[in-house]
């Protein structure tokens, strides 16, 4: 990674945007799905997991807002600072140290306010999209999760978490860096860092999971990756697999496969 002369102000901006589906039989299963989204990732559920996203790439976390919607959904913002500090924070601690005894305290809480106003950009939020209105059964569930960072941390570290975290059947990333910052020559740089592919920064053990599609742009620092499910259980999509006709379980999950490769623009 580029040495940068004081405060890094490029801005790394994470678009995680996750696709779920299943099967609803009837009215009945429709409700249960929906009760059990509304359970799993309700905004107490979806805080937690923003929580620990910030916990990854080391950053700390100073307010979270959230709420539950009705009659479904859920959305949550979390601002969050830079907590392992960059080059700028340090000196901004060091001045304020060295100037405690020559300056009076206002002029220090100002040089340390300047700071944190800096570092308090950095922020994750999250909506949910619930959707059990298609007439074939197949329903579906959408979190859009945006992770805007600057100074040292990066959003990319989340990516293994956050396939974890929900059940991802297409998964579409945008990562783009804005801004400029200066190296050590004072010389102005648009990218601190190195990146061909968001696929870089997954694990193995989830990518053999997918099929991926790159849309690349890097003269642009623009990066897209979609990820597709390559195999479906079946017994993941039905609330009561068991009871289901081979029938009737061929033709749903033939329609769960057309549904994720629309989305994916795979066909």
């Amino acid at each position: 990674m580029t040495e940068i002369l004081g405060f890094n102000n490029l801005t790394k901006a994470l678009s995680f945007n996750l696709y779920d589906f299943a099967v609803a039989l009837n009215d009945e299963e429709r409700a249960s799905y929906i009760r059990y989204i509304d359970e799993r990732y309700s905004a107490r559920q979806i805080e937690s997991q923003l929580i620990r996203i910030a916990e990854i790439i080391d950053a700390e976390v100073l307010n979270v807002s959230s709420k539950d919607f009705d009659p479904y959904g859920a959305s949550v913002i979390l601002l969050m600072s830079d907590l392992k500090g960059d080059q700028a924070t340090q000196q901004s601690n060091m001045i304020s140290q060295s100037t405690y005894n020559i300056v009076d305290k206002q002029a220090n809480l100002m040089a340390q306010s300047t700071v944190s106003i800096h570092l308090d950009k950095s922020h994750i939020c999250a909506h949910t999209y619930p959707d059990s209105l298609d007439p074939s059964g197949i329903c579906s569930f959408r979190v859009d999760i945006d992770i805007a960072t600057c100074g040292s941390i990066s959003p990319l570290y989340a990516l293994d978490f956050m396939f974890k975290a929900f059940e991802t059947d297409v998964v579409c990333v945008d990562y783009v860096v804005r801004g400029f910052a200066r190296n050590k020559k004072n010389e102005k740089i648009y990218m601190d860092h190195e990146i061909e592919s968001i696929t870089q920064f997954v694990s193995p053990f989830i990518l053999r999971e997918y099929d991926t599609i790159d849309k690349n742009s890097p003269e642009h620092h623009t990066y897209q990756t979609m990820f597709c499910r390559k195999e479906l259980d079946e017994s993941c999509y039905f609330r009561n697999p068991r009871t289901v006709p081979p029938h009737i379980a061929s033709e749903k999950m033939a329609l769960i496969r057309k549904e994720i490769d629309s989305v994916a623009r795979l066909k």
